[in-house]
């Protein structure tokens, strides 16, 4: 009995059916069992088996991120308009991206949104896969974020609490009581409280522009992507917007605003990202910019 444990033993010293042998409890001396132990395999300790660590801290980050680039390039038709863009944003941040006219500011935004495929690098925006974007999906993307514009682009034809509705009956909302009670929290949000039946041309234009942040909060968006929303409003009208946009973000919704308000971003004590010779700059600060 004995000469046919060694037998097995040796075989699987030997390197030869491994995992297949088996014996019984005190047919075998402690020597034999100690000379027939299998040491572990080197190969799982080559540093070519090791962790990429600096992987695994990107693929963390951009898990963390409500945005995450990584290698992006953006065009404009066919035309490259930044190059090599890499950008993680969390969610809560306030970011200001500036740049000359021109210098990728709104094809950044544009991408973000849907607007313009991304055709090379990898994007995700609060989970979706921008290099994966279907069209049909593009809506479900947009539910999740919320869009200012210059212009403000409040329907003309329909009063602010309409202009709202008509939002809210696009994107799903049905219950009466909820459609009245989250109207009536984003109006009194963006401090117009009582303007809901005003029809757009009724408002100045400091509050067309809290309509339209209005129309953006409405289905709680994860982001708010603001583009150039004081162009067209005097200092003390862009001053209110400004920390009405930075109150948003403290209560967990990421802002970022394109902007050429210089003056009043250095009050802010924000991160900057700049468009500038077809690269996208992060300068955390203004002092660095």
């Amino acid at each position: 009995m004995q000469r046919n444990v060694r037998l097995k033993l040796l075989r699987t010293k030997s390197g030869e059916d491994r995992g297949n042998h088996s014996f019984q409890r005190g047919h075998v001396k402690s020597k034999e069992l100690k000379s027939a132990q299998i040491k572990p395999s080197n190969a799982y300790f080559r540093p070519s088996h090791s962790l990429n660590f600096l992987t695994l801290a990107k693929e963390a980050m951009a898990e963390e991120s409500v945005i995450s680039l990584e290698e992006v390039d953006i065009f404009q038709q066919e035309s490259l308009v930044l190059s090599e863009v890499n950008l993680h944003i969390k969610k809560g941040e306030f970011i200001f991206l500036i740049g000359a006219t021109g210098s990728g500011k709104s094809s950044l935004l544009k991408t973000l949104y849907g607007e313009l495929k991304l055709r090379k690098g990898k994007g995700q925006v609060v989970g979706f896969d921008l290099k994966k974007l279907k069209s049909s999906k593009i809506p479900y993307l947009r539910r999740k974020l919320g869009i200012v514009f210059q212009d403000f682009q409040l329907l003309t034809d329909r009063s602010i609490l309409e202009n709202l509705l008509f939002v809210m009956k696009a994107t799903g909302w049905k219950d009466k009581a909820k459609i009245k009670e989250r109207i009536n929290e984003v109006l009194e949000s963006v401090e117009l409280p009582t303007k809901g039946f005003k029809m757009p041309h009724q408002l100045s234009g400091g509050e067309q522009q809290r309509a339209s942040i209005a129309r953006a909060l409405i289905n709680h968006p994860d982001i708010i992507l603001a583009d150039e929303p004081t162009g067209n409003l005097d200092p003390e009208t862009s001053a209110r917007i400004l920390n009405l946009l930075r109150k948003i973000s403290e209560s967990g919704t990421t802002v970022i605003m394109a902007t050429h308000d210089y003056e009043h971003m250095q009050k802010f004590d924000a991160r900057i990202l700049r468009c500038e010779s077809g690269k996208l700059i992060d300068s955390k600060s203004f002092s660095t910019v």
